[in-house]
C-alpha cells in the first residue's frame, strides 16, 4: 500500500513555501495565501505563457503547461494568470490544430519540444489540449471546443491500429485522457491497453504523470489501467516517503506532489 502519511511528510520536510501550499490544497482544499499566488505566478510573458528556463524570454508551450500544472494544484486555474496563459494558448494553436514551441528556439529546445520534429509537436499537442480542456473555457470564448476537438482530431489521426502512437510515452496518456473527455471511448481504450503493457516497468514520475492526468478527466480509480499504476506507485515509493524525479532530485517534490494529487 502507498504510505501517504510519509509522502506528506517529505514534502513538508523538503518543500518550498509554494510545494508546502500545493499540499495544503490537496490534502484539506487549503487556499494558499497571496504571497504564494504571486509567487507561482511570476515571470509570465506580457503575451499569457511562461518561458522555460532554457528559452529565454520566449513563451513556451511545454512550460506554459507545467505552469498550469502547478496552478491546478493552487486552486488557481482560475485566476487571471491561469486564464491569460489558456488564452495564449488557444491562440498559438496552428492550422493543423496541432501545437509547436517558437522557430527561435531550435537548437536550444530539449527533444520533447524541438520545433520542426514531428514526435514533439504531438506531445505539445496533447498536453496544450489537455489543459485546455482542464482549464476549460475563457468567457467569450466560442472556439474552445473547436480548438479541443481538432487537437483531439490531429492525434487520433496518428494512431496506429494497435493504439500507440508515434511520440513519447507522456503523449499516450495525455492523448487518451483528451479523447476519453470528449468521449471517444473506443479509442481511449485502446490506448489505454497500450499503456497497459508499459506500467509494469514505467518510472515514478511517469506512472503518477498518467495516474494524475487520467483521474483529473475524471476516470475511476477502479479502472484497471489506474488500478495498475497504483501498484506501480507503490512499487516505487522510497523509504522517504517521496518518488523520484525523471529531471533529477531538486523535482523530487514536484513528482511527489503528482503522485499525491492523482491518490487523494
Amino acid at each position: 500500500m502507498v504510505d501517504l502519511d510519509a509522502a506528506i511528510g517529505y514534502v513538508v520536510a523538503h518543500g518550498d513555501a509554494v510545494d508546502r501550499a500545493r499540499l495544503a490544497w490537496l490534502r484539506t482544499g487549503q487556499f494558499p495565501p497571496a504571497d504564494v499566488l504571486d509567487k507561482a505566478e511570476i515571470g509570465q510573458s506580457p503575451d499569457g505563457g511562461w518561458p522555460a528556463l532554457w528559452g529565454a524570454d520566449i513563451a513556451s508551450v511545454d512550460a506554459t503547461c507545467f505552469r498550469l500544472a502547478e496552478l491546478d494544484d493552487l486552486a488557481a486555474i482560475n485566476r487571471p494568470a491561469a486564464r491569460r496563459a489558456l488564452a495564449w494558448l488557444g491562440r498559438s494553436q496552428r492550422p493543423d490544430g496541432m501545437w509547436e514551441e517558437d522557430a527561435s528556439l531550435a537548437g536550444i529546445a530539449p527533444p520533447w519540444a524541438q520545433p520542426g520534429d514531428d514526435e514533439a509537436k504531438l506531445y505539445l499537442t496533447t498536453n496544450a489540449a489537455y489543459w485546455l480542456v482542464v482549464g476549460g473555457p475563457n468567457d467569450g470564448d466560442d472556439q474552445h471546443a473547436t480548438r479541443v476537438a481538432r487537437a483531439a482530431e490531429a492525434f487520433r489521426a496518428s494512431l496506429r491500429p494497435d493504439g500507440s502512437w508515434p511520440s513519447f510515452l507522456v503523449t499516450g496518456w495525455l492523448g487518451c485522457a483528451v479523447l476519453y473527455h470528449l468521449g471517444w471511448f473506443y479509442e481511449s481504450a485502446q490506448i489505454q491497453v497500450a499503456l497497459a503493457d508499459r506500467v509494469p516497468k514505467m518510472t515514478a514520475a511517469d506512472t503518477a504523470s498518467l495516474y494524475s492526468a487520467l483521474r483529473r478527466v475524471g476516470m475511476s480509480p477502479d479502472d484497471w489501467l489506474l488500478t495498475a499504476a497504483r501498484k506501480r506507485l507503490d512499487e516505487t515509493q522510497r523509504t522517504d516517503g517521496g518518488w523520484e524525479s525523471d529531471d533529477g532530485p531538486q523535482f523530487n517534490v514536484h513528482t511527489t506532489l503528482t503522485a499525491i494529487r492523482a491518490l487523494r
